[in-house]
């Protein structure tokens, strides 16, 4: 009978001591869940972080190259100006380049071909129509001093111009930025390598805006992937496929 009894005893000991240990357990477990949390939110933070400074770096880097490139255009504008005044040196020793007609005709070319760029350009930013309203002007200087070669030569650079700036703000009005379209830093002479299609939107399947021969000078002003947004010399914009232009 006491072995009995003692046995018992042992037994309800152990039960006593399994459901007091049940709670101990559990307190344990979420206590381990309870330090987990912090510290997954800890890590959560550090790679919050990282990726912050990764992004400020990324974002300085550009900003350094934005400055690198602007005071790139600027020098090579500088130098471009400085070739054309040279051109124009090198024309007033030679009289016979040009006449006095083809002077004045090339002139009044570039005045019609600015007369619709000046009048848009009062809403719209059209920087074209002040270099090319400032080399008709610099026309105008040479022929009276009788350079009619420099003056020939100054006008056909102002209808360029402008002829370009046309075609840059009829592409703007004509469609919207696209989805994912990046602006060029600067108008790029570009030149097509084939005879193709330019199109009304940037795709293979978009309606045909006009067609260019191989040596046609265009001017791209921005990109969607494959596909870059063009002007050509007569103001027709439109977008074309990458590999059928090159630089000019």
């Amino acid at each position: 009978m006491s072995g009995r009894r003692g046995y018992g005893h042992l037994a309800s000991t152990g039960v006593l001591l399994l459901v007091l240990g049940l709670p101990l357990s559990g307190c344990a477990g979420k206590s381990a869940e309870t330090a987990a949390a912090p510290s997954t939110q800890r890590r959560a933070a550090r790679v919050q972080a990282a990726a912050k400074a990764e992004q400020d770096r990324r974002i300085s880097r550009l900003e350094l190259s934005l400055l690198e490139k602007t005071a790139q255009v600027e020098e090579l504008q500088a130098r471009l100006d400085e070739a054309r005044e040279e051109v124009v040196r090198a024309m007033a020793k030679l009289q016979t380049l040009a006449s006095r007609a083809e002077a004045a005709s090339g002139m009044a070319e570039a005045e019609v071909a600015l007369q619709p760029l000046k009048s848009r350009s009062i809403q719209q930013n059209a920087p074209e129509a002040a270099q090319a309203g400032r080399l008709l002007r610099e026309a105008a200087a040479e022929f009276n001093q009788e350079n009619y070669g420099g003056a020939l030569y100054l006008a056909t650079q102002a209808k360029a111009l402008a002829a370009a700036g046309t075609g840059r703000l009829s592409a703007r009005e004509r469609a919207s930025d696209r989805p994912g379209e990046k602006p060029f830093a600067v108008p790029i002479p570009l030149k097509t390598l084939g005879s193709g299609n330019v199109r009304e939107a940037p795709g293979k399947a978009a309606p045909v805006a006009f067609a260019v021969e191989s040596g046609d000078s265009l001017t791209g002003y921005s990109y969607v992937e494959d596909w870059v947004r063009i002007s050509d010399e007569m103001g027709r914009g439109g977008w074309i496929f990458r590999k059928l232009i090159a630089r000019r």
